[in-house]
């Protein structure tokens, strides 16, 4: 997130911004398990992900097979007092099979206090997409490519005909599609995970 906050005299205070982003982090432990997760519980979680995705959202089914890639990050964290954090792994699918695996690393400023859990799904819908995506050593949402955020409502189905966006992103909790969300300043890094 390129967010500055400014000291009295001037100065930019990225760094100060940082760590705070790094102590809630460790502080609310976001990071805890995460760090520790094995290729396979990210690949349970992403299934489990993927179902409520397809339960939630009609036609999604549909949609997925039409993207050239998903990236599916179950459980995402923020925690949050002032300042917030969010981190959460996923898997990157192709074809439906996990080819790599990813974090998101994100901050935000502004009055916020609790803790929350979300799925992301972004569907990279054309292949030069997924390959910026994929070449990337730290993609971030807003600079290397925007995130369409999908809402629909109910009784409303997702459509590859209407959705023209070349990546386009749902964020939903066990009720639902959450339409409140920014994906802008979201960092994801490749992971070096071994099966």
């Amino acid at each position: 997130m390129h967010a500055r906050l400014l000291h009295p005299n001037g100065r930019v205070m990225n760094t100060f911004f940082l760590s705070i982003v790094a102590l809630l982090a460790v502080g609310f432990g976001l990071a805890e398990n995460s760090f520790a997760a094995a290729a396979e519980e990210i690949d349970a979680s992403a299934n489990v992900a993927t179902r409520r995705f397809y339960k939630q959202v009609d036609g999604a089914e549909e949609f997925v097979r039409s993207a050239k890639g998903l990236l599916i990050m179950p459980g995402v964290k923020k925690a949050a007092f002032i300042f917030g954090g969010e981190y959460g792994e996923g898997a990157l699918r192709i074809g439906g099979k996990t080819v790599d695996y990813y974090n998101i690393v994100s901050g935000s400023i502004g009055f916020q206090i609790g803790v929350e859990a979300k799925d992301i799904i972004i569907a990279f819908m054309t292949q030069e997409a997924l390959d910026g995506f994929r070449a990337s050593s730290g993609w971030e949402a807003g600079v290397d490519g925007n995130v369409a955020l999908i809402t629909i409502g109910a009784g409303e189905r997702v459509d590859t005909r209407t959705i023209k966006d070349p990546i386009v992103g749902f964020v939903f909790d066990v009720k639902g599609l959450m339409a409140d969300i920014s994906f802008k300043g979201a960092k994801f890094t490749k992971l070096d995970k071994s099966k």
